[in-house]
């Protein structure tokens, strides 16, 4: 299977808590570039008292900081959001990571660092949260709009044989759905060798959803019998 890009598991939207001006100008630009919406922020104060304070998708902040510090910010955030925190700091004490981790971070880098550790940092935080949400949630199939949607929100957008797959699974209620069943479904309405339908649908499937979001494809093929639904699907 493909691997999927990183930049498209970046969030769209990210606060940026630093006092140090040359970092953050540098770190935003960077991250603005590949497409994130980055609001910074000197101290604890200013994202406190900001507009959607508690409303970004992912937190990246200094333990540091002036006036209230990073540890305080952290556990106010942690009382009103779920979103990932990465902690990038240059404080030398030895208990800075294991003060930051107890506060709620999901990760601890310690500066100096590269600016693509700290995206990669965020992806790997952001992929952690998608498999727990995607073990947690359910998938919902909207077959009048023709849509799939995510336990992340994401919609994907579903051809005529993308749906009459996915219906299939619907009516499987999680049990596999054998390789003849999904032939004959195909079958009504495309031309050509049933297995390499049926295989060629499947991987478009699947790359549909791999662009669409960051969790874990669903769809997992069993040697010589069908394929499952690894994953709670349900009708919108």
């Amino acid at each position: 299977m493909d691997q999927l890009d990183p930049i498209t598991m970046l969030p769209k939207t990210l606060a940026l808590v630093d006092d140090d001006q040359d970092f953050t100008d540098y770190l935003a630009s960077y991250l603005r570039d590949r497409g994130v919406q980055v609001d910074v922020f000197a101290d604890s104060a200013s994202l406190l008292t900001s507009p959607g304070v508690f409303d970004f998708e992912f937190y990246v902040l200094d333990i540091g900081l002036p006036g209230i510090d990073g540890i305080e910010l952290l556990k106010v955030l942690r009382r009103r959001t779920d979103a990932g925190v990465l902690v990038v700091s240059g404080r030398m004490a030895p208990d800075a990571f294991e003060l930051s981790i107890s506060a709620g971070a999901d990760m601890y880098l310690s500066k100096p660092v590269r600016f693509e550790q700290v995206a990669l940092a965020i992806t790997a935080v952001r992929r952690r949260e998608a498999a727990s949400r995607g073990n947690s949630e359910s998938w919902k199939l909207d077959c009048r709009a023709k849509l799939l949607i995510a336990p992340d929100a994401a919609r994907i957008e579903l051809s005529e044989t993308d749906l009459a797959v996915l219906e299939c699974f619907l009516r499987a209620g999680g049990a596999t759905v054998g390789r003849e069943t999904l032939k004959q479904t195909l079958g009504k309405d495309e031309a050509g060798d049933p297995d390499n339908v049926l295989h060629a649908t499947i991987y478009r499937l699947r790359r549909r959803i791999e662009k669409a979001t960051p969790l874990a494809v669903p769809l997992q093929s069993l040697s010589r019998v069908g394929y499952v639904f690894r994953g709670q699907l349900v009708s919108a």
